[in-house]
């Protein structure tokens, strides 16, 4: 339960939301009562068919061909097919400007200033798109990109989807190994790669990994090269390698192939930190159409808005902010650390652009408060309207931050969904008050339930799976190489039949929100009872001398014990009077319960590329069992930090 609301909508602001317009315009259409949040999103879940046409056609979706049905088969989770009539293509949606206005600015971090006008876009992918078609790629074609995020990813990204082409991408950051893991099982055609990437300040090259990747993907035909760190990069040694100045076409005009609404647009990876990641196909419909609901309408996107969301193309994120050129908006793509030269770096750009919407990870919040920064002292943000943060669950403590040291005036929305769905659960709403700690609601067209593991529905503040009882255009077409969707089943509909069971623990509150606990997979057992990660760390990382945590349940003398990792300020010490101090913290807030058996301290946390911590890789380290894909990590090293610990073996 939350203990206050930190925000609410003017009458005006809530007067002059998307949200507002679209639940006028469905009233006027459908002759429905939706006056409240609750009852437009109750209509969007049990008239489907209503809802999502009106989100079409609110939307300006670019397709042909009948809406009628919208959807064949809606009562099956799996199963549903939604506009089986349509066709469209993802490229023309996201390149319907054609004007000089910016669609694209782009930093890397202090070496690369960019300004991208959607006219240039455009040309840019023209060029890109026949040379693809130039070089035989067809259909369904699989083109990869190992790219930063920058202009020409977006530009490639959309040339594909232009001609039908299926991309996937992970950031440059990835080791080989990481690489051949993802686009080994794909077997892409076109590789698009720069030359390199600026971290930190320092330059890291990437066409040593090139070398590698060329000699290990048979199923390449060409490696296209980005200059970014040089003007003229030596591919020499590289496979079928070319600049692409040098590849593009002079096409100037793009022949948009029209396509089937589950047409597959991107192939997303899960995190792959316990095995070999799998792939997960997502529809180019699907995928517009939801991003274009989560954006204009839960976010407020609007034309001509300036749209910053702080990811790598490693992250579902990057395809998430993409989509915004749908929506007419400008794009900012930073590229590098968000502390180089120091955390201010990020809210030097957003102050610099004027951004409207600014996007961000839990960590980044957390870490930026650690830091001690205040942002609202030191830059003009008055143009920011919404902040969003994601990546893992934003503590009460960090909405007091925000709201104190970083905007008194935006929506904070936290918001909860993943690369499997490609958008959200539950999330932000413009307006809706903001309690402390909570997400403001379901998203519109989810049907969210909290679920105990009997199946039985829980009430307000019981904690349990995260479970979307209705069926949704996002959902994954299935995986790769999985026929029979044995895998796709298994991950999804296995516990709960008939519904899409995420693996989140939560709970719903008594102002329609919701807490996030953590992955339920990862939830700690002593005893017999059911805790939440993000409990126990919100009450230790509350402590000064505490940077970040890690806690995991260890088989024990045939229990769960739990045990708790922290990585402190430099200078402190984790001497007795410190660990009695977490414990007493742990203990005043939650349940005797969840106050950790051991608390040992470690130099430094392992987590995905995405910022995500990996309780579950550190438990099979501590229980002796192997970590398959360690490429899968941003700092894999750390984990060596948690084999064979004296601690934990009395």
């Amino acid at each position: 339960m939350s203990e206050k609301h930190l925000w609410e909508p003017t009458d005006d602001q809530v007067k002059n939301s998307n949200m507002t317009r679209f639940a006028g315009d469905a009233e006027d259409r459908w002759g429905r009562n939706l006056g409240t949040y609750r009852s437009l999103h109750n209509w969007s879940v049990t008239e489907p068919d209503e809802f999502w046409r009106s989100i079409w056609d609110w939307t300006n979706v670019i397709g042909s061909g009948s809406i009628d049905p919208v959807v064949h088969n809606s009562d099956r989770v799996p199963g549903a097919k939604w506009f089986p009539n349509v066709t469209l293509n993802f490229a023309e949606n996201l390149l319907r400007r054609r004007d000089r206005a910016p669609a694209l600015i782009f930093r890397s971090e202090d070496k690369v200033k960019r300004t991208m006008s959607y006219a240039a876009l455009y040309a840019q992918v023209a060029g890109i798109a026949g040379a693809l078609r130039d070089a035989g790629i067809e259909p369904g074609d699989r083109v990869c990109g190992f790219m930063p995020n920058m202009p020409e990813t977006v530009s490639a990204m959309l040339a594909a989807a232009s001609i039908g082409a299926t991309w996937s991408s992970c950031s440059p950051d990835f080791g080989v190994k990481g690489v051949l893991d993802r686009f080994g099982q794909i077997e892409p055609k076109v590789l698009f790669s720069a030359d390199g990437y600026w971290y930190n300040g320092k330059a890291h090259d990437s066409l040593a990994k090139l070398v590698e990747i060329g000699r290990n993907l048979p199923s390449l035909k060409k490696i296209i090269v980005v200059p970014l760190l040089s003007e003229a990069p030596d591919l020499s040694n590289i496979f079928n390698a070319t600049c692409l100045e040098e590849f593009q076409s002079s096409k100037t005009e793009i022949e948009f192939l029209d396509l089937p609404f589950d047409h597959p647009l991107y192939i997303m990876y899960s995190s792959g930190t316990t095995g070999v990641p799998k792939c997960i196909v997502h529809g180019a419909g699907g995928s517009l159409i939801k991003h274009l609901t989560e954006q204009q309408l839960h976010v407020d996107l609007r034309t001509d808005d300036r749209f910053f969301y702080f990811t790598t193309c490693g992250w579902m994120m990057w395809n998430w902010l993409a989509s915004g050129l749908a929506s007419g908006a400008t794009l900012a793509l930073y590229d590098g650390s968000p502390f180089y030269p120091d955390g201010n770096v990020v809210f030097d750009f957003i102050a610099e652009e004027k951004i409207n919407i600014f996007g961000t990870s839990a960590k980044f919040i957390d870490a930026i408060a650690k830091a001690g920064l205040r942002p609202a002292q030191t830059h003009d943000l008055s143009n920011v309207r919404t902040i969003l943060s994601t990546g893992s669950p934003l503590n009460p403590e960090s909405f007091d931050y925000v709201y104190d040291a970083v905007s008194k005036d935006a929506c904070l929305s936290s918001i909860s969904g993943g690369t499997d769905i490609m958008g959200c659960f539950i999330g932000g709403n413009p307006n809706l008050p903001v309690w402390r700690g909570e997400i403001q609601c379901e998203m519109l067209g989810m049907q969210i339930q909290v679920r105990g593991d009997d199946g039985a529905l829980l009430g307000p503040d019981e904690k349990g799976e995260l479970v979307c009882a209705n069926a949704f255009p996002s959902m994954p077409i299935g995986f790769w190489n999985d026929p029979d969707n044995l895998k796709y089943n298994a991950a999804y509909f296995e516990k709960f039949p008939g519904v899409w069971c995420h693996g989140d623990y939560l709970s719903a509150t008594e102002n329609d929100g919701f807490v996030v606990f953590g992955r339920s997979d990862a939830v700690l057992n002593p005893g017999g009872v059911r805790i939440g990660t993000s409990e126990i760390y919100r009450q230790a990382e509350r402590i000064p001398q505490v940077i970040e945590s890690l806690v995991i349940g260890q088989q024990w003398q045939g229990d769960v014990r739990v045990v708790l990792f922290v990585r402190l300020q430099d200078g402190a010490r984790l001497d007795e009077d410190l660990r009695q101090t977490i414990r007493k913290e742990i203990r005043a807030n939650t349940t005797p319960r969840h106050v950790p058996a051991k608390i040992i301290e470690v130099s430094d946390i392992p987590r995905t590329k995405s910022g995500k911590i990996v309780e579950l890789a550190v438990r099979k380290i501590v229980h002796g069992e192997p970590v398959l894909n360690r490429e899968a990590l941003a700092n894999p090293e750390a984990l060596d930090l948690f084999s064979d610990l004296p601690d934990l073996l009395a």
